[in-house]
């Protein structure tokens, strides 16, 4: 088992959190490089293939390997580790791709993938060719201080339109969901992430910019619709998707807390709530999950 410390309380389980949604089993594969809470809450069976951190020494055919990252102004730097693996079994994560791959695929002469884990600067060579104007030069700029800047035309005012300007879309609707934002018993859900936490990883428990410790099973309310759900302040509620597709999508034990949040709204943590979130809901052209507006009934227990 893997703990949390003691005031922080302990991993929980999706049967605990009090989920309810269609009997079907979900299964996750993961590979990671620490166990963490969302390795619980994903999938009703999960399986984690582990695998070397950048901190630590990738050897592979043609000697040690570089990686690259891509920080949050697009500069890309190359990393390399220093210290030797936790395990020697522990694999890297392109071996990993690349078993599964052959595993499942019809080989490819294109894609080639004993080559590219042999040597990732041949997976590097391979970027450039297909994105030659990001990626020039793209294993000779490696160690550039600070990075080299991956182009964004925005980034120097030029706007690739016919008119040279910039151009703004207008939304098909104000609500962004799939009810009509004319129920009062509705609130759109907006999940988000803790600071202690890297996309769906969860670290621990403490999200110092919002002031929540302890749990992550908090649904955060305006304290006018708090009182008028009729839910005592800190009591528990239960949040239900406003959705009639034959899909039940419930969970219980959420912690509710007033903060300054506009009234018809209310924020919890992903991906506790993914289960509220039907797969059908996401972005029209980008397909990416609607997260950030679930229409939601809450409920006091």
């Amino acid at each position: 088992s893997h703990r949390q410390p003691a005031s922080r309380g302990r991993l929980t389980s999706p049967a605990k959190a009090g989920i309810v949604v269609a009997p079907r089993s979900y299964t996750t594969i993961r590979d990671t490089t620490k166990l963490n809470r969302c390795h619980l809450i994903t999938g009703r069976t999960s399986y984690l293939l582990p695998t070397l951190v950048r901190s630590e020494i990738d050897e592979q055919a043609s000697g040690p390997q570089i990686v690259t990252v891509e920080d949050s102004t697009t500069c890309i730097h190359g990393s390399r580790g220093r210290w030797k693996p936790a395990a020697e079994t522990l694999l890297a994560e392109p071996r990993i791709v690349a078993e599964l791959a052959k595993a499942t695929l019809e080989p490819n002469p294109q894609v080639p993938w004993d080559e590219w884990v042999a040597d990732y600067a041949k997976v590097r060579d391979a970027i450039e060719a297909t994105y030659p104007d990001q990626f020039e030069r793209f294993n000779q700029r490696l160690d550039i201080p600070g990075g080299f800047p991956r182009p964004v035309a925005a980034r120097q005012r030029r706007w690739e339109t016919e008119s040279g300007k910039a151009h703004f879309k207008v939304p098909k609707a104000l609500c962004a969901s799939f009810d009509d934002g004319r129920d009062h018993g509705v609130l759109r859900l907006i999940t988000l992430r803790s600071n202690d936490q890297f996309n769906t990883t969860v670290y621990g428990y403490d999200d110092r910019l919002r002031g929540i410790s302890g749990s992550r099973m908090i649904v955060m309310m305006n304290r006018d619709d708090r009182i008028r759900f009729g839910i005592a302040e800190k009591g528990k509620a239960r949040l239900t998707t406003a959705v009639d597709d034959g899909v039940r999508r419930s969970m219980g034990g959420f912690e509710v807390i007033d903060y300054d949040i506009p009234a018809g709204t209310c924020a919890a943590y992903f991906p506790e709530c993914n289960a509220l979130l039907p797969l059908w809901h996401y972005a029209e052209e980008s397909k990416t999950p609607a997260a950030k507006s679930i229409p939601i009934r809450v409920t006091a227990e």
